[in-house]
């Protein structure tokens, strides 16, 4: 007989984990890496939008092929830098790609560079950057908002602002005690909540600089017989190697048919030719 835990068990495990995210310094590095995101991915969209677009507009006197080449390479140091702060907050282990071959001389090293499909995905994590910017600014909006409702009960009276509808600010007045204290429990599970999310957004900020960062997982080539697959068993090679044997006996068959057929006119039957006789119906 199988004994599972009680529901109270249940339920006080997942309380734990619920209240447990405050005291975890995996949430605390998430926070801290959502935090830099803003900041440093305005400034990669800044540098890589100039860069790009001025090296276009300039390759017609031919220095703009210069800018391009310096943006590309900027474009590598920046992934390099967001791999070593994705190990160090996040808690990944995203190793360098090894995509690019080794080049001789200045243009056969920005080629290289070119070729390399690391490039590309760095490209597009330093602009995903910005947007994972933006949304952690909305949790920190947030968390702050919900550190004012758990620290009312030592500041009031006080004012606690939520943010602006149509240009008007949303505000709470505090003038109580009962009010301030009313709202203690509801900044607590807020604050939970938040971080909770900075978490899960966390999370998924490390599973998209592991997939563009690091070095893509190797492929394997179907074409070659798996070492454990099944061979079926296959009944036509054991119909094939009958077959010989098979056509001897229906030629046999219709041999003694046909030398049976006399006997068949004068009224009697071969009893062993029909017994030889497997292949259909009497």
């Amino acid at each position: 007989m199988v004994e599972t835990g009680s529901p109270s068990t249940g339920v006080g495990s997942a309380l734990r984990r619920f209240v447990g995210v405050v005291a975890r310094k995996r949430t605390y590095a998430n926070l801290l890496y959502l935090v830099l995101a803003f900041p440093l991915g305005f400034i990669y969209a800044w540098l890589l939008s100039f860069g790009f677009l001025v090296g276009l507009f300039t390759t017609i006197v031919g220095v703009g092929f210069v800018i391009l080449a310096l943006t590309v390479g900027g474009t590598r140091l920046i992934a390099r830098f967001e791999r070593w702060l994705a190990n160090a907050l996040l808690g990944t282990r995203i190793s360098p790609p090894a995509d690019r071959p080794p080049a001789d001389g200045i243009w056969a090293t920005v080629r290289s560079y070119v070729d390399a499909p690391s490039t590309w995905r760095g490209l597009g994590f330093v602009f995903l950057k910005f947007m994972v910017g933006v949304v952690g600014l909305l949790f920190i909006l947030a968390l702050v908002n919900t550190v004012q409702l758990v620290l009312a009960p030592l500041q009031y009276p006080t004012t606690v602002e939520f943010g602006e509808v149509n240009g008007e600010p949303v505000v709470w007045e505090l003038a109580t005690q009962t009010e301030a204290l009313a709202l203690f429990p509801v900044g607590v599970l807020f604050t939970l909540i938040v971080l909770h999310l900075v978490n899960g957004v966390a999370y998924a900020v490390a599973r998209m600089a592991d997939g563009l960062l690091g070095e893509p997982p190797a492929t394997t080539d179907d074409s070659s017989p798996s070492p454990v697959a099944v061979q079926p068993h296959d009944p036509p090679a054991e119909a094939d190697r009958e077959a010989p044997h098979s056509g001897g006996d229906e030629a046999g068959s219709t041999t003694e048919d046909e030398a049976g057929s006399t006997t068949e006119d004068d009224g009697t039957e071969d009893g062993d030719g029909a017994d030889e006789f497997v292949w259909g119906p009497r």
